[in-house]
Protein backbone atom coordinates (compact mmCIF):
# COMPACT_ATOMS: atom_id res chain seq x y z
CA UNK A 1 0.00 0.00 0.00
CA UNK A 2 0.89 3.67 -1.06
CA UNK A 3 1.45 5.78 2.21
CA UNK A 4 1.34 10.06 2.63
CA UNK A 5 5.21 10.40 1.85
CA UNK A 6 5.93 12.23 -1.09
CA UNK A 7 9.03 10.74 -2.78
CA UNK A 8 9.84 13.21 -5.19
CA UNK A 9 8.77 17.11 -5.20
CA UNK A 10 7.08 19.97 -7.02
CA UNK A 11 5.08 18.68 -10.17
CA UNK A 12 4.74 16.33 -12.65
CA UNK A 13 3.55 17.14 -16.34
CA UNK A 14 1.37 14.50 -18.04
CA UNK A 15 -0.83 13.48 -20.23
CA UNK A 16 -4.47 12.96 -19.60
CA UNK A 17 -6.59 10.45 -21.35
CA UNK A 18 -10.36 9.27 -21.41
CA UNK A 19 -12.10 6.22 -22.14
CA UNK A 20 -14.63 8.62 -23.75
CA UNK A 21 -12.82 9.83 -26.32
CA UNK A 22 -9.56 9.48 -28.46
CA UNK A 23 -8.26 13.15 -28.07
CA UNK A 24 -6.04 14.14 -24.96
CA UNK A 25 -5.01 16.91 -22.89
CA UNK A 26 -1.80 17.79 -21.27
CA UNK A 27 -1.54 19.03 -17.61
CA UNK A 28 0.46 19.83 -14.97
CA UNK A 29 0.01 18.55 -11.10
CA UNK A 30 1.38 19.41 -8.28
CA UNK A 31 2.18 16.10 -6.40
CA UNK A 32 1.46 17.23 -3.42
CA UNK A 33 -2.19 16.41 -3.63
CA UNK A 34 -3.89 13.35 -2.60
CA UNK A 35 -5.57 11.13 -5.26
CA UNK A 36 -8.80 12.26 -4.07
CA UNK A 37 -7.63 15.70 -4.72
CA UNK A 38 -6.66 14.93 -7.84
CA UNK A 39 -9.78 13.30 -9.05
CA UNK A 40 -11.75 16.54 -8.18
CA UNK A 41 -10.00 18.51 -10.94
CA UNK A 42 -10.34 15.31 -13.22
CA UNK A 43 -14.30 15.35 -12.86
CA UNK A 44 -13.88 19.15 -13.73
CA UNK A 45 -11.75 18.13 -16.71
CA UNK A 46 -13.38 15.27 -18.18
CA UNK A 47 -16.83 15.12 -17.09
CA UNK A 48 -16.16 11.72 -14.95
CA UNK A 49 -17.20 11.04 -11.23
CA UNK A 50 -14.80 11.13 -8.21
CA UNK A 51 -16.83 8.22 -6.84
CA UNK A 52 -16.33 5.65 -10.10
CA UNK A 53 -13.59 6.95 -11.79
CA UNK A 54 -10.28 4.88 -12.02
CA UNK A 55 -7.38 6.58 -12.49
CA UNK A 56 -3.55 4.65 -14.13
CA UNK A 57 -0.86 5.65 -15.10
CA UNK A 58 0.97 4.63 -18.42
CA UNK A 59 4.39 5.06 -20.10
CA UNK A 60 5.82 6.07 -23.41
CA UNK A 61 5.66 2.35 -24.57
CA UNK A 62 2.22 2.46 -23.14
CA UNK A 63 3.26 -0.36 -20.68
CA UNK A 64 1.26 0.20 -17.23
CA UNK A 65 3.14 1.45 -14.42
CA UNK A 66 0.60 1.95 -11.57
CA UNK A 67 -2.93 2.68 -10.79
CA UNK A 68 -3.90 5.48 -8.20
CA UNK A 69 -6.04 3.41 -5.90
CA UNK A 70 -5.59 5.24 -2.81
CA UNK A 71 -7.54 8.00 -2.49
CA UNK A 72 -5.95 9.04 0.67
CA UNK A 73 -1.98 8.57 -0.68
CA UNK A 74 -0.32 11.61 -2.36
CA UNK A 75 0.33 11.67 -5.85
CA UNK A 76 4.10 12.24 -5.31
CA UNK A 77 3.78 8.51 -3.66
CA UNK A 78 3.46 6.83 -6.96
CA UNK A 79 5.93 6.53 -9.43
CA UNK A 80 4.65 9.17 -12.23
CA UNK A 81 7.37 10.72 -14.04
CA UNK A 82 7.04 14.08 -16.73
CA UNK A 83 5.68 12.53 -19.98
CA UNK A 84 3.70 9.60 -18.78
CA UNK A 85 -0.08 9.12 -19.63
CA UNK A 86 -2.39 9.44 -17.11
CA UNK A 87 -5.82 7.35 -17.64
CA UNK A 88 -8.90 8.21 -16.38
CA UNK A 89 -11.87 4.65 -16.75
CA UNK A 90 -15.10 5.93 -16.35
CA UNK A 91 -18.59 5.62 -18.07
CA UNK A 92 -18.72 9.33 -17.88
CA UNK A 93 -22.74 9.13 -18.39
CA UNK A 94 -22.86 12.93 -17.13
CA UNK A 95 -20.56 14.03 -20.18
CA UNK A 96 -21.87 12.28 -22.87
CA UNK A 97 -25.24 13.83 -21.87
CA UNK A 98 -24.09 17.13 -22.01
CA UNK A 99 -22.28 16.60 -25.18
CA UNK A 100 -25.35 14.88 -26.73
CA UNK A 101 -27.67 17.75 -25.64
CA UNK A 102 -25.37 20.99 -26.83
CA UNK A 103 -24.27 19.29 -29.83
CA UNK A 104 -20.56 19.88 -28.60
CA UNK A 105 -17.76 19.52 -30.98
CA UNK A 106 -14.35 18.29 -29.83
CA UNK A 107 -10.95 19.74 -30.22
CA UNK A 108 -8.53 17.42 -31.58
CA UNK A 109 -5.16 18.28 -32.93
CA UNK A 110 -3.35 16.34 -35.68
CA UNK A 111 0.01 14.80 -34.85
CA UNK A 112 1.70 17.08 -37.31
CA UNK A 113 -0.08 20.07 -35.80
CA UNK A 114 0.86 18.98 -32.11
CA UNK A 115 4.44 18.87 -33.24
CA UNK A 116 4.51 22.51 -34.36
CA UNK A 117 2.87 24.00 -31.67
CA UNK A 118 5.84 25.66 -29.14
CA UNK A 119 3.45 25.36 -25.95
CA UNK A 120 3.15 22.02 -26.14
CA UNK A 121 4.15 19.66 -23.10
CA UNK A 122 6.61 17.53 -26.08
CA UNK A 123 8.34 20.71 -26.89
CA UNK A 124 8.84 21.65 -22.99
CA UNK A 125 10.10 18.21 -22.43
CA UNK A 126 12.25 18.07 -25.80
CA UNK A 127 13.62 21.69 -24.94
CA UNK A 128 14.66 20.61 -21.07
CA UNK A 129 15.81 17.05 -22.01
CA UNK A 130 12.81 15.36 -19.67
CA UNK A 131 11.45 12.17 -19.42
CA UNK A 132 11.74 10.09 -22.55
CA UNK A 133 13.76 13.12 -24.40
CA UNK A 134 16.68 12.27 -21.69
CA UNK A 135 18.60 9.97 -23.89
CA UNK A 136 21.06 9.61 -21.04
CA UNK A 137 18.80 9.20 -18.18
CA UNK A 138 16.76 6.49 -20.33
CA UNK A 139 20.28 4.68 -20.89
CA UNK A 140 20.56 4.57 -16.89
CA UNK A 141 16.67 3.40 -16.47
CA UNK A 142 17.63 0.63 -19.16
CA UNK A 143 20.70 -0.68 -17.10
CA UNK A 144 19.41 -0.48 -13.74
CA UNK A 145 16.63 -1.70 -15.32
CA UNK A 146 18.72 -4.80 -16.40
CA UNK A 147 20.57 -5.31 -13.66
CA UNK A 148 17.30 -5.93 -11.20
CA UNK A 149 15.84 -8.16 -13.55
CA UNK A 150 19.42 -10.04 -13.42
CA UNK A 151 19.54 -9.96 -9.86
CA UNK A 152 15.99 -10.84 -9.38
CA UNK A 153 16.70 -14.13 -11.96
CA UNK A 154 19.71 -15.64 -9.33
CA UNK A 155 17.68 -14.91 -6.72
CA UNK A 156 14.72 -16.76 -7.89
CA UNK A 157 17.52 -20.03 -8.55
CA UNK A 158 17.24 -19.84 -4.32
CA UNK A 159 13.67 -20.19 -3.87
CA UNK A 160 11.87 -23.66 -3.46
CA UNK A 161 8.37 -24.56 -2.95
CA UNK A 162 8.36 -25.44 0.33
CA UNK A 163 11.20 -23.47 1.58
CA UNK A 164 11.52 -21.07 4.55
CA UNK A 165 12.22 -17.85 4.26
CA UNK A 166 11.64 -13.76 5.59
CA UNK A 167 10.42 -11.35 3.31
CA UNK A 168 11.39 -7.51 3.73
CA UNK A 169 9.12 -5.26 1.29
CA UNK A 170 10.19 -1.24 2.08
CA UNK A 171 7.84 -0.02 4.01
CA UNK A 172 6.14 -3.40 6.00
CA UNK A 173 7.63 -5.11 9.09
CA UNK A 174 9.52 -8.36 8.33
CA UNK A 175 7.56 -11.36 8.25
CA UNK A 176 8.49 -15.12 7.86
CA UNK A 177 6.42 -17.53 5.69
CA UNK A 178 6.46 -20.66 3.67
CA UNK A 179 7.42 -20.54 -0.33
CA UNK A 180 4.05 -21.62 -1.69
CA UNK A 181 4.43 -20.94 -5.39
CA UNK A 182 6.95 -19.49 -7.99
CA UNK A 183 6.44 -18.03 -11.20
CA UNK A 184 4.20 -15.40 -13.54
CA UNK A 185 0.60 -14.46 -12.07
CA UNK A 186 -2.53 -12.76 -14.16
CA UNK A 187 -2.58 -9.29 -12.02
CA UNK A 188 1.15 -7.80 -12.03
CA UNK A 189 3.65 -8.39 -14.86
CA UNK A 190 7.04 -10.50 -13.89
CA UNK A 191 8.11 -13.09 -12.10
CA UNK A 192 6.23 -13.58 -8.26
CA UNK A 193 6.52 -15.93 -5.73
CA UNK A 194 3.71 -16.48 -3.31
CA UNK A 195 4.03 -17.53 0.45
CA UNK A 196 2.08 -18.31 3.50
CA UNK A 197 2.79 -16.23 6.37
CA UNK A 198 3.31 -17.34 9.78
CA UNK A 199 0.82 -15.12 11.01
CA UNK A 200 -2.15 -13.83 9.30
CA UNK A 201 -0.46 -10.49 8.04
CA UNK A 202 -1.56 -11.07 4.19
CA UNK A 203 -3.76 -10.16 1.54
CA UNK A 204 -5.27 -13.56 0.58
CA UNK A 205 -5.76 -16.94 0.81
CA UNK A 206 -3.72 -17.83 -2.51
CA UNK A 207 -6.04 -16.33 -5.08
CA UNK A 208 -5.85 -13.18 -6.88
CA UNK A 209 -9.02 -11.61 -9.11
CA UNK A 210 -10.66 -15.60 -8.70
CA UNK A 211 -7.33 -17.35 -9.88
CA UNK A 212 -5.86 -19.66 -7.19
CA UNK A 213 -1.94 -19.92 -7.05
CA UNK A 214 -1.59 -21.84 -4.09
CA UNK A 215 -4.21 -23.18 -0.82
CA UNK A 216 -3.50 -21.51 2.93
CA UNK A 217 -5.96 -19.50 4.97
CA UNK A 218 -7.76 -16.37 4.26
CA UNK A 219 -5.04 -13.38 5.48
CA UNK A 220 -2.09 -16.02 5.95
CA UNK A 221 -1.48 -15.39 1.68
CA UNK A 222 0.77 -12.71 -0.19
CA UNK A 223 2.88 -12.65 -3.44
CA UNK A 224 6.48 -10.86 -3.11
CA UNK A 225 8.89 -9.91 -5.81
CA UNK A 226 11.93 -12.22 -5.45
CA UNK A 227 14.12 -9.23 -4.42
CA UNK A 228 12.06 -8.76 -1.44
CA UNK A 229 13.17 -12.22 0.18
CA UNK A 230 15.38 -14.26 2.08
CA UNK A 231 15.39 -17.78 1.82
CA UNK A 232 17.20 -19.86 4.69
CA UNK A 233 16.63 -21.76 8.15
CA UNK A 234 13.95 -18.89 9.54
CA UNK A 235 11.49 -21.24 11.60
CA UNK A 236 8.40 -20.06 13.21
CA UNK A 237 9.23 -17.56 15.60
CA UNK A 238 7.34 -18.79 19.26
CA UNK A 239 5.24 -16.27 21.05
CA UNK A 240 6.24 -16.39 25.56
CA UNK A 241 2.93 -16.26 26.90
CA UNK A 242 4.05 -17.22 30.33
CA UNK A 243 1.63 -16.59 33.19
CA UNK A 244 4.62 -14.15 34.54
CA UNK A 245 4.50 -12.33 31.57
CA UNK A 246 0.68 -12.27 31.12
CA UNK A 247 -1.24 -8.38 31.37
Amino acid sequence: MFNREVKTSDFVNVTVSTSCESASIERRFSKAITVSELKGKLELMTGGSISTMKLAVFDKDDKLICSLNNDDSLLGAYPIDDGMRLHVEDNFMLRKQLDDAFNIKKFELSEEEYSQRKDSLKTYLMQNRLGKYNEEELEKREALKKREEEMELEKLKTCEVGLRCQVRVPGQPIRRATIKFIGKVNFKPGNWVGVQYDEPLGKNNGSVEGVRYFECPPKYGGFVKPLHLEVGDYPEEELNLDDDDEL
